[in-house]
């Protein structure tokens, strides 16, 4: 069962972080079309240039949870390299369960009110022609954390299962 749910959540997190990863094109193309139309023809758009900030966003904000599943966060690992894969799973749980999931969790109860109180007033940019859609990017702040949630609890699924398959072999040779 652990498993099937460990699966469902990292194939979310793939799809997601797939999905997120064409719009790191879009945000390098939108960025050469706003260089091109500043440099080149003398028009500036804020909203355009608010849309690369969107797009950054939603690039660093939903692509967290895929780059925390194919372990390319920022790790200082001195001493987590040398280690075993029953010792890496021991950190990765203990780090899960002690650091990811409470930080996530606060984090999210913290940003409801936030967020509800942009959705309130449907907040949109202060900057005369800026995108009527502060709201929807203040979204992404709990929407990242729920996302971090579900693969901090795969990736514990995961080591727990490291941990199941290294006993059982212990108990195999015994």
């Amino acid at each position: 069962m652990i498993n099937k749910l460990v699966y469902l959540a990292e194939r979310v997190s793939v799809y997601t972080g797939k999905c997120v990863a064409w719009l790191t094109l879009a945000m390098m193309l939108l960025t050469c079309l706003i260089v091109l139309l500043r440099y080149g023809f003398n028009i500036g758009s804020i909203a355009l240039q608010e849309s690369v900030l969107y797009l950054h966003a939603l690039v660093f904000m939903l692509g967290a949870a895929y780059t925390f599943k194919d372990d390319g966060h920022v790790r200082v690992d001195v001493f987590y390299r040398n280690f075993s894969d029953k010792k890496k799973a021991w950190v990765n749980i203990v780090g899960g369960v002690f650091f990811l999931l409470p930080m996530t969790l606060y984090t999210s109860y913290l940003s409801l009110e936030y967020v509800g109180a942009s959705w309130k007033v449907l907040e949109t940019s202060q900057e005369p022609g800026g995108l009527p859609f502060i709201y929807l990017l203040k979204t992404l702040i709990p929407l990242m954390m729920v996302s971090l949630i579900i693969q901090g609890l795969a990736d514990i699924g995961k080591n727990v299962g490291v941990l199941q398959s290294s006993s059982n072999t212990l108990a195999d040779k015994g």
